[in-house]
């Protein structure tokens, strides 16, 4: 069970929208995990030659080490005064 909020939801609480970017980045990587396996697994029983592959793989890696630089170095979640 996911944890409870204590609080409104608010987009322009700090501690909520760092929690919400986090969420939304470990999606990501939970929909990258599985299409993907599920292609290279398609590829490999298939004996396919899905020359795309391999471009899909690195294009879509590099985008979620920029969502993952963007969530856990760049976002600044101090409160705004």
């Amino acid at each position: 069970m996911p944890p409870k909020w204590p609080r409104e939801p608010d987009r322009s609480d700090p501690e909520y929208r760092r929690l919400d970017d986090i969420w939304t980045f470990a999606a990501h990587v939970a929909v990258f995990s599985s299409i993907n396996s599920g292609m290279w697994f398609f590829n490999i029983f298939l004996r396919a030659n899905w020359s795309w592959a391999v471009g899909m793989t690195a294009i879509w890696a590099s985008i979620i080490l920029v969502h993952y630089l963007y969530v856990f170095k760049i976002a600044d979640y101090s409160p705004k005064i």
